[in-house]
């Protein structure tokens, strides 16, 4: 199973994002636990991501967000701006995949 974790200012967001990756990864037969939380909250789920996505609201906590996971081995990435307004949620997955090697 693959881990996704998105952030955004809020958590509220992403979430139309996070049904369309999930309803992407259920047609291509990934098995795939993603769900989008707070910025603030990025050091609670350090351990849990096997990969972070920003929104690209948030791009400028990169550095910040590196911080939090590099230690943890999780690769960070900015959601593409066009993708993330769009909602494509096969994008943003197929990215997140390939980043990890998938």
């Amino acid at each position: 199973m693959v881990r996704i974790l998105l952030f955004c200012s809020a958590g509220m967001s992403t979430s139309m994002l996070v049904s369309k990756m999930k309803k992407a990864a259920e047609a291509k037969n990934i098995e795939a636990f993603i769900e989008a939380y707070p910025q603030a909250q990025m050091a609670d789920y350090a351990d849990k991501a096997d990969i972070a996505l920003l929104g690209p609201q948030i791009k400028f906590l990169l550095p910040k967000a590196k911080g939090v996971f590099d230690p943890k081995g999780v690769p960070v990435e900015v959601i593409n701006s066009a993708d993330y307004g769009m909602l494509n949620g096969e994008k943003v997955l197929d990215h997140a995949l390939k980043v990890l090697g998938k």
